[in-house]
């Protein structure tokens, strides 16, 4: 038996004796306090056509720049899927679970933009992250739904840390080498949709 109620600026929904679903306009304090203590998200999205998009993020690249902002830096990977799909349709959603702790899981919904290198906001948005290597876009998403679910069937798990992987990969590369694969590597998505990291 559900039940609908209105409270403040967000909107909360009860499922039963318990509250297994809610709904919000904005963040609230503990769902900053909850993502910020994550040291993974998934992103996903989807151009117009084509295949739908889910990646697991890591490492120092996510801000909550207020309650209906987020900022995350796009560092290279082996593709590019993110950029391709918000120059079509910025749709977005993040999603956050605890894997440890009380069980939570949460999404951010909202439309997202992107800040390339070239962009004269650059600076002033990297400077929000740590100094990465292989960092070629920033993302910012504007919220316009927040949903919490139980998070019940999610596992427990030990977190041992951050991979260097990354890092040293790109660090390998150097500043060319990462030009040169995103020509490479990071210039057509997989629906064949044209990628410039550097545009």
């Amino acid at each position: 038996m559900g039940v609908t109620r209105i409270r403040g600026r967000s909107r909360i929904l009860r499922n039963g004796p318990e509250d297994m679903g809610a709904r919000f306009s904005a963040l609230e304090p503990k769902h900053r306090a909850f993502i910020e203590a994550q040291p993974v998200f998934f992103v996903a999205t989807a151009a117009r056509e084509g295949r739908i998009n889910l990646s697991p993020k890591g490492l120092d690249t996510l801000r909550v720049l207020d309650p209906q902002r987020i900022a995350w830096l796009n560092l290279t990977g082996s593709g590019n899927e993110t950029a391709a799909h918000l120059q079509q349709d910025g749709r977005m959603t993040l999603m956050f679970c605890a894997f440890s702790g009380p069980p939570l899981i949460l999404r951010a919904y909202g439309q997202a933009r992107l800040v390339r290198r070239s962009d004269s906001q650059w600076r002033d948005w990297v400077g929000r992250f740590p100094p990465l290597p292989g960092a070629r876009q920033i993302v910012l998403l504007d919220i316009d739904l927040v949903q919490t679910s139980c998070g019940f069937g999610v596992p427990l798990m030990d977190y041992r840390g951050p991979r260097p992987t990354l890092a040293e990969w790109a660090d390998r590369k150097g500043e060319e080498g990462i030009r040169r694969y995103w020509r490479e590597k990071n210039a057509v998505s997989l629906d064949g949709f044209p990628i410039d990291p550097e545009e």
